[in-house]
Parts: C-alpha cells; sequence; structure tokens
C-alpha cells in the first residue's frame, strides 16, 4: 500500500528522470501521466507504468490522487499549481515555478494552505555541493569574499523552433537564465545569502530573428557581505559543466559539476573525495533528482520542512525576476 499516488503532467525529456525515480521511490505510486499528445502520454504509461490521458484536467477527474508533478512548459506551472492545490494535491514542479511578478504573487498565496508545494532545484542536493555547504558552515573557509557562476552551453534554432513553446517571452518567460542558467544563480544565493541587489544585461547573439529570449545574461549581484559576478550563454559551441567559485578568507572553492576543489592560501590544492552519483538524464542536470524528489514525500509524510518550498525559493525566485526586471530597465534593482 502506497502513501502517495502520483501523476505526472507533461511527458518530453525531463518527465522521464522524474518517472524514473517515482517509479522505484518506496512509498510512491505513479498511477497516471497527461500530456496534449497522446502519443507521448502512452508512451510514457508504457514505460513508467500507470494510466495515460490527453490533459491534466481528465487526469484528475479519472484518478484518485495525493500529488502531481509538473513537468510543462514554464507558463503552465502557476496555474497548474492552482489546479492542483484547489483540489487539495500537492504539488512537486520543475523550474522555474513563475515566469513573471504576477505569477509570483499568485503562487505565494496559493501556497498558504495545507497542501505542499516544491519545487525542482536537483543541484542543491548534488554530493559537491553539500560538500560545500558544509565547509562554509563550518567556518574553516572563512569569511565570503565574492562568488562568480560562469554557465556555457548550446542551444541551437532546432531547439526553439521545434518545442512549441521555447523561445517565445509569453511561454517561456525568458531564454539562458530563466531556462539553463537559474540553476547556477540558485546556488550563488544558497552558498551566500539573502541577495539584496542585481544589476544585469541580456543579449541574443546568435539566434536574432528566431527568439525573443535572450541567450546571453550577464549580472552583478550585491549580498549582504560580499558580491557575485553571474555570466550565462547557451551561444557557446559545447555543454559544458556549470562553474561556481567561491573567494573565501583561507581559500578560493571551485565546484564544476561532482568536482569541488580547494585553492588554499598558502599554496596548497585539496581535492576532497565526492561521492559520485549516477545522473539521471544529462550529466549536466547534475545527480540530485533521485534526493530532491525523495526529500520532498519524506517531509510530506513527516510533516517537516521541505528545503525548497516556496519560502525556501523566495531568494531564488526574487533574483531571477529582479535580474530580468534590471535588464529591461537599464537600471539596478534593489530585493
Amino acid at each position: 500500500m502506497s502513501d502517495f499516488r502520483v501523476g505526472v503532467v507533461g511527458c518530453g525529456g525531463i518527465a522521464q528522470v522524474h518517472g524514473a525515480v517515482l517509479q522505484h521511490l518506496e512509498g510512491v505510486e505513479l498511477v497516471a501521466c497527461a500530456d496534449i499528445r497522446p502519443e507521448r502520454a502512452a508512451a510514457f504509461a508504457e514505460k513508467f507504468g500507470g494510466k495515460a490521458y490527453d490533459s491534466m484536467e481528465a487526469m484528475l477527474e479519472g484518478e484518485q490522487l495525493d500529488a502531481v508533478h509538473l513537468c510543462t512548459p514554464h507558463y503552465l506551472h502557476t496555474p497548474m499549481v492552482k489546479l492542483a492545490v484547489e483540489r487539495g494535491l500537492h504539488v512537486f514542479t520543475e523550474k522555474p515555478p513563475v515566469i513573471n511578478w504576477e505569477q509570483w504573487e499568485q503562487l505565494q498565496e496559493l501556497a498558504k494552505g495545507p497542501t505542499r508545494v516544491g519545487v525542482c532545484f536537483q543541484n542543491r542536493y548534488n554530493p559537491s555541493v553539500q560538500e560545500v555547504k558544509k565547509l562554509l558552515a563550518s567556518g574553516e573557509a572563512g569569511r565570503i569574499r565574492g562568488a562568480r557562476g560562469l554557465v556555457t552551453w548550446s542551444r541551437g534554432r532546432e531547439y526553439y523552433t521545434e518545442s512549441g513553446w521555447r523561445g517565445s517571452l509569453a511561454t517561456e518567460g525568458g531564454g539562458a537564465l530563466i531556462n539553463q542558467s537559474v540553476h547556477t544563480l540558485d546556488l550563488l544565493a544558497y552558498f551566500l545569502g539573502t541577495p539584496l541587489a542585481v544589476e544585469a544585461g541580456i543579449q541574443n547573439h546568435h539566434l536574432k530573428g528566431i527568439i525573443e529570449v535572450e541567450d546571453t545574461m550577464e549580472a552583478y549581484i550585491r549580498f549582504a557581505d560580499s558580491t557575485a559576478c553571474f555570466y550565462a550563454t547557451t551561444a557557446y559551441c559545447d555543454d559544458v559543466p556549470p562553474l561556481i567559485e567561491i573567494s573565501c578568507e583561507n581559500m578560493t572553492i571551485r565546484i564544476e559539476d561532482l568536482d569541488v576543489t580547494y585553492y588554499h592560501r598558502d599554496g596548497r590544492v585539496e581535492k576532497p573525495e565526492i561521492d559520485r552519483k549516477e545522473a539521471l538524464g544529462k550529466s549536466y542536470w547534475g545527480c540530485g533528482h533521485k534526493d530532491c524528489i525523495g526529500d520532498f514525500y519524506r517531509c510530506v509524510r513527516t510533516g517537516e520542512r521541505f528545503m525548497q518550498d516556496l519560502p525556501g525559493m523566495r531568494e531564488t525566485i526574487r533574483l531571477m525576476l529582479g535580474a530580468y526586471e534590471s535588464a529591461r530597465t537599464a537600471r539596478p534593482v534593489d530585493l
């Protein structure tokens, strides 16, 4: 007997990762899936189990569910959270949970009820990230002086034109930041604390006339005791591991995917042993999906607070939306 009967909405690429986790997660039964492309829902159901539906509404009418996973285009996340929460269902949604300030206000109201809403920022659960988080908390690295985050990936014309929703401001909400590099932005806030202000700029270098969104964003972020420089582009020739570097009083810490290196001020270079868990899906998605999803259901079961509930994601979401506002208005935004 499972604790949670779960349905997945949207059966594209990232849903395959959710399906693989849910299929083997103790106390959880994947009983249904939905996609507006019936053949895609049917293929998902055949692979991971459950009954296929051609819409979220049909799935909710046809099944007695406890929770839903949203793996749909960005602009649908908030209205679908609303649909699920109004039926008393817990929700685990892919990033980004919102694409504008209006959706953010609406989502915060929805999260005030008894149902739980969690957001999939799985890279917080990467063992490399947890190693650095523990080191910073110990005080061994000393005061954080500053940080930088770099994401250089490749997305071509077909990635946008064949999707039916990417590349449009109305449906994707943005480009290189909101879609590809928001995880790196999130980790900067996770390590450095509450962001106070952001000044950002965007460009579309290589897909002019094809997409409405940016292929490149740079930002300068001010925290209480430090600053961070952020750069993300999808105009590179390849997909390489994102880099986060944190300059501290006693050392500089560098994270590249699952690799961590400590550059001590006395010249020593140290590479701690990291548990190299298997990644589900593309390697640069990280290896934290299983732990992230498992932790969500553990918290729902025990009543504990999930690290990535909406209050927990507040600083990241405000930073993301503030960066776009700054780029749009060409002036700094106080957060």
